[in-house]
């Protein structure tokens, strides 16, 4: 038997507790008044003192307090009504007022008349709608007459007016030798250019912004005047002013005749001009290589300015190409020539050693615009043609066989790559194929596409021309016959 002995100081004892100290007493004890667990009911509990509010200052009771007459916290909008019942203001009903007086209403309308029908009058004539009857027949038989007078004499005027500008177009003019011809004195240069300098004429062309030089060659005594279209593509494309100066510095307006932008021609024409200087032309075909040559023209506004070299090739191919002031798309079949060809030489003459024409200058080649003896001027052959076409009728006709064409030169083949056919074109008629590259056209030796251009354009529409061409390595000939564009 386990006995244990019992621990004075364990478990609780009854009556004792440590003592709190004051701080703890006033924050956890309990409320004064209150003597047990839960506080005492709310009538009992002796209520704090409340605050007294003392009286506000007169002058802030006079800002802030309530007008005389308001009731409520909050003034109301005294044209506003709140829970009211707006009714509409109607007059007086005196059957559903019972105090009404008895007395008299309007008396009842009578029905209105039916309106009587109108039947229509007679249609107005002429002299009613127009004058309101004021004028007599008899007036206006003599207005009529004098309207019929008044328009013929308008016709008449109008058909004399018309009959004193010259026309554009003519089919009665030939192109041919002029009346110049060298003079005696002086070296061969001084006499052709003493022949040629008063058939070459400086052309400007004004526009709002800028000036264009270029220069042209007389052509034919009614004032037929061929240069290049890009030097005068603004004058035709743009808002601008045409003229031409001549030796004697006389300036006259010109008009645009026709121009070409596929070969860079053009012809211009200026009326009203006595004794115009000829030039004579010559034959371009029969150019030698070496052979002397002269070019006339306006180099940089330089009007009347000569230059003399040698014809240091034929039959360039050189392509032009639109630019800010020109719609020329053409490749030229030039003259090549070391004479000195500036901007402002475009269009005037390339000149052989018996003043006759040879060429029509073409400037802006070379990087810069300046000369470094290599000029070209475009055949008087194909200028001749071409002028005498705008001169008739005002637009050229060209040669097609309707591909187009790349450059191609390789170890293989060196010629104008067939990149499309037109469908019944004559290429297509001739059995060529896209991917053939023609190497020669019409006897001619077709290096690049360019040259197959020339050729092309410069060949006789509807004559058959031989053809060669290059496919899979083997080289085969056939015939084409250009056709018109």
């Amino acid at each position: 038997m386990n006995t244990s002995k019992t621990d004075p100081g364990a478990g609780p004892r009854r009556g004792r507790h440590s003592p709190v100290s004051p701080q703890t007493a006033a924050v956890f004890g309990r409320p004064a008044g209150v003597d047990g667990s839960f506080a005492a009911p709310e009538h009992q509990r002796a209520r704090a003192v409340q605050p007294v509010v003392g009286a506000p200052d007169p002058v802030l009771r006079e800002a802030f307090s309530r007008p005389p007459g308001a009731d409520e916290a909050v003034q109301r909008d005294p044209d506003s009504r709140y829970g009211e019942t707006v009714m509409p203001s109607t007059p007086p009903d005196p059957w559903r007022d019972p105090a009404s007086v008895a007395g008299l209403d309007a008396p009842a309308l009578a029905a209105a008349p039916a309106p009587t029908p109108v039947l229509p009058g007679a249609k107005l004539g002429v002299r009613e709608l127009l004058f309101d009857r004021i004028v007599s027949w008899r007036a206006l038989a003599i207005l009529a007459v004098v309207a019929l007078a008044v328009g013929l004499v308008g016709g008449l005027f109008g058909r004399l007016t018309a009959e004193v500008v010259p026309p554009l177009h003519s089919s009665t003019v030939s192109l041919g030798n002029g009346d110049n011809a060298p003079r005696a004195g002086g070296g061969r240069v001084a006499q052709v250019a003493q022949a040629v300098e008063r058939a070459v004429v400086a052309i400007n062309v004004r526009t709002a912004n800028s000036i264009g030089t270029g220069s042209g060659v007389v052509l034919d005594k009614s004032g037929y005047i061929v240069t290049n279209n890009h030097v005068i593509s603004q004058a035709a494309t743009e808002r601008a002013s045409l003229e031409v100066t001549f030796f004697d510095r006389q300036r006259v307006p010109a008009r645009i005749v026709g121009r070409d932008i596929r070969t860079d021609l053009a012809v211009i024409k200026v009326d009203g001009v006595d004794n115009l200087t000829v030039a004579s032309l010559g034959n371009s075909a029969d150019l030698e290589i070496g052979q002397e040559v002269i070019a006339f023209g306006s180099p940089l506004g330089l009007d009347r300015t000569v230059t003399s070299g040698i014809v240091s090739a034929t039959h360039r191919a050189v392509p032009l190409r639109p630019d800010d002031t020109s719609d020329t798309d053409a490749v030229i079949d030039g003259i090549q020539t070391d004479a000195a060809i500036n901007p402002g030489n475009s269009g005037g003459p390339l000149v052989d050693d018996n003043a006759r024409v040879v060429g029509i200058n073409t400037a802006g080649l070379v990087p810069g615009g300046g000369s470094i003896g290599l000029g070209f001027a475009i055949p008087i052959d194909e200028a001749r043609t071409v002028a005498q076409a705008l001169i008739r009728d005002g637009k050229v006709t060209h040669a097609q066989i309707g591909v187009s064409a790349s450059s191609v030169r390789n170890d293989k083949v060196l010629g104008a790559r067939i990149g499309n056919i037109v469908g019944g074109s004559p290429a297509a008629g001739a059995g060529l194929r896209e991917g053939d590259v023609i190497t020669e056209f019409d006897n001619r030796p077709i290096d690049g596409a360019d040259e197959l251009t020339v050729a092309v354009r410069t060949s006789t529409i509807g004559k058959s021309v031989p053809l060669s061409y290059w496919r899979d390595g083997r080289t085969f000939t056939a015939s084409i016959t250009p056709a018109a564009d």
